[in-house]
């Protein structure tokens, strides 16, 4: 066995195996050409898979930031929209164990070279149904589509509408409930983001390892943390390219522009969804190419030979978990061949199977919450999609980014022990829980809608809302109460359709229409006279844009102050966990993560969120399809009231933590972790125990940590 260098002889002088051949070390020219060697090599690697890191995360955000979008194209519920996204965790879920266990003794550039090729097919895949389903259909007014034929909205007598125009009409109409099929698209875009889930598996646990294997100690942890950079530099362009897209029309390059008759304001519009799926869909399989050309294993330097195990990695593991003293390689082999007894070992940890609770509900209150989070400002705060994607990337992420490398950055300077991550952890959750409390105060009223939060005489419906769309004002039209075609009238009432409005006439055409003669928007002064209304919804109330500005500051300050607990409560979970079942433990800690918290979360949440809906859609052949309108104090009570209640069960997880770390360490190890001289662990000495933070500080990834808002 030959060092690297002199120096790395002397500092390894106590403890070196000596060489086969009896030579201490070679000449100086063949280990530095070997230590070059192998830090080019790994550098080759830790760029590629940083790159795969921001191909996995911008397409995984990119998702998130498409969810009404794909709930208005395919006309589904909430609930609906929760399983498509809950089926990447499924993808996951079905090779992680594979992957995990046994991946370290297949060619891992190459596993995870075909993993990104997978991945890119699934994502052109959920692209796909643009270019079958045909045009999209949105409601509309028929005399904003027609600049020659002036109709009026309230048909007092149907034989107002010319026969061809009626014919046309009804022709349109059975052409849709020919394509009514095309509304099951919607699997494609569920088994493209299953395809996805398989395809992204390999790449943490095989990446990650690689680099703990072959890079040097010192080194590793500055490789994993420009990995986790990239990785977080993914979601914001990942929303970013979501807020490009959204404000382009879903059928760009299929139809004349001129003839859309609603803007990204409107609320039927659905952006260009599919656009951005193809360009993450090429960023993956640009991706994968390097991982073809790496070898199956890089030279090791001598340091990562000799490297030890950590007293304070072994203090928290009970002597009952330990097995007869082999060396590294025979209890990897051994393990191997031993499933069963290494889950029973690893379960039988109280540390990490209470911090796997913890992390389980934690994890169901922040996916559902960062899922539904671009719904959630639109329909609260009456933003549009193009904005709040923006707002989300370029706000949100950073704040989270900035809050991980705060975490790691206090574990390293004050190294703190187990004992203190699992305080820092708790600390985090605690407070950032507090904070997302005085959400609730920051929410806007209902919009008043005639006939749905409000009656067509002007008195708001503080109960249960009594949905009565027909009244005395438009008794004498002949309207559908399924339509959709929300206008703004001039006393700030928004009314479903202009028919249900009373409206008598209108001029012009397209997205300037003006409704004029309207029984039913009466002013307060002189609620007989009738009025004029124009297109689109009413804007919410005057407070409601100063509520909008207050809830991104403290979701930014909410965000930041979650993520700083995000790298200790890993740390512990890494510290406390056998040395040879580390990358057992880490895919049972992902596995239980997707299957617990990804795979239901966004269905219950979405579920939840549709109880509060108070106008649905009908599809053109009959049904329900997506919720138009939400009930604003309903879903502000449900949506974050599911989130702090899930947090609040987390955190009496990591208070057990807490305390039975506390049983476990001595009073004098808590006072002489204050002078950094020995961890709550029990380190051997200052060095040690610098080294190893830093060893262990390198691996700060944890299940949808890129969208962990």
């Amino acid at each position: 066995m030959e060092t690297s260098s002199k120096e790395n002889a002397q500092f390894f002088s106590n403890n070196a195996i000596l060489p086969v051949d009896g030579s201490s070390f070679k000449s100086e020219s063949s280990a530095s050409k070997e230590k070059q060697s192998c830090c080019g090599g790994i550098k080759i690697f830790v760029g590629a898979l940083s790159f795969v890191y921001f191909a996995k995360a911008l397409s995984g955000s990119y998702l998130k930031s498409t969810i009404t979008q794909i709930e208005r194209r395919f006309d589904i519920p909430s609930s609906l929209v929760g399983v498509i996204d809950g089926s990447f965790e499924i993808g996951n879920l079905l090779i992680i164990i594979l992957v995990s266990y046994f991946g370290a003794k297949l060619h891992r550039p190459r596993i995870i070279g075909a993993g990104c090729l997978i991945m890119s097919a699934g994502t052109f895949l959920i692209a796909m149904p643009q270019f079958f389903m045909g045009q999209y259909q949105y409601e509309r007014f028929p005399s904003t589509t027609n600049s020659t034929v002036n109709i009026s909205p309230c048909l007092q007598d149907k034989i107002q509408i010319p026969l061809s125009a009626s014919e046309k009409s009804q022709a349109k109409i059975n052409a849709g409930c020919e394509k009514e099929a095309g509304s099951s698209m919607w699997m494609y875009v569920l088994l493209g983001n299953l395809l996805r889930g398989i395809g992204e598996t390999p790449i943490q646990p095989l990446g990650i390892t690689y680099i703990d294997d072959y890079a040097i100690e010192e080194n590793a942890a500055l490789y994993i943390g420009c990995v986790q950079t990239v990785a977080i530099i993914g979601p914001i362009f990942g929303f970013l390219l979501g807020s490009l897209c959204a404000k382009l029309y879903v059928d760009i390059g299929f139809v004349d522009m001129d003839s859309v008759t609603i803007t990204h304001k409107d609320v039927q519009w659905v952006g260009a969804w599919w656009l951005g799926y193809l360009i993450a869909g090429v960023i993956s399989v640009l991706a994968s190419i390097p991982f073809w050309f790496l070898p199956k294993h890089l030279p090791k330097t001598e340091r990562r030979k000799d490297s030890s195990t950590s007293s304070e990695q072994s203090k928290f593991i009970t002597e009952d978990n330990k097995e007869q003293h082999k060396s590294y390689q025979q209890e990897k082999i051994a393990e191997m061949a031993k499933f069963l007894p290494s889950l029973k070992n690893l379960f039988g940890n109280t540390v990490y199977l209470l911090y796997l609770c913890a992390s389980i509900i934690q994890f169901n209150s922040l996916i559902g919450m960062v899922t539904y989070k671009p719904k959630y400002i639109e329909q609260q705060y009456g933003q549009t999609s193009s904005k709040t994607n923006f707002v989300i990337g370029l706000i949100n992420i950073p704040a989270v980014a900035f809050g991980i490398f705060s975490g790691g950055l206090i574990m390293k300077k004050f190294r703190i022990n187990v004992l203190g991550a699992a305080r820092l952890s708790l600390g985090s959750s605690f407070f950032g829980y507090l904070l997302l409390l005085s959400l609730f105060a920051m929410g806007c009223e209902n919009s008043d809608v005639a006939g749905l939060t409000m009656s067509y005489h002007g008195t708001k419906w503080m109960t249960d809302y009594e949905q009565a769309l027909f009244a005395e004002c438009n008794s004498g039209c002949a309207c559908s109460k399924n339509d959709w075609d929300p206008i703004c009238g001039e006393n700030g009432v928004t009314y479903v359709s202009a028919c249900l409005a009373g409206c008598q006439a209108s001029n012009s055409s397209g997205k300037n229409t003006v409704f004029f003669n309207c029984s039913c928007v009466g002013t307060s002064e002189s609620p007989s006279r009738s009025s004029s209304a124009v297109m689109g919804p009413c804007q919410k109330g005057n407070e409601c844009p100063k509520m909008f500005l207050y809830f991104l500051v403290i979701s930014v300050i909410t965000s930041y102050t979650l993520s700083v607990g995000g790298t200790p409560g890993y740390i512990l979970l890494l510290r406390c966990t056998q040395p040879h079942l580390k990358s057992f433990a880490l895919g049972i800690y992902t596995l239980a993560i997707r299957v617990l918290a990804g795979i239901p979360a966004p269905v219950y949440f979405g579920v939840a969120i549709d109880t509060t809906c108070l106008k649905w859609g009908s599809k053109r052949c009959g049904g329900r399809g997506a919720c138009r309108l939400y009930d604003s104090r309903a879903l502000r009570y449900v949506y974050l009231g599911l989130t702090l209640m899930l947090g609040t069960v987390s955190i009496f997880f990591s208070v057990a933590v807490l305390w039975v770390l506390r049983k476990r360490s001595s009073p004098q190890d808590e006072t002489l972790s204050a002078n950094g001289e020995r961890g709550a662990c029990g380190t051997k000495s200052r060095k040690d125990n610098f080294v190893n933070s830093d060893h262990l500080i390198q691996t700060t990834y944890w299940p949808e940590k890129e969208t962990r808002l």
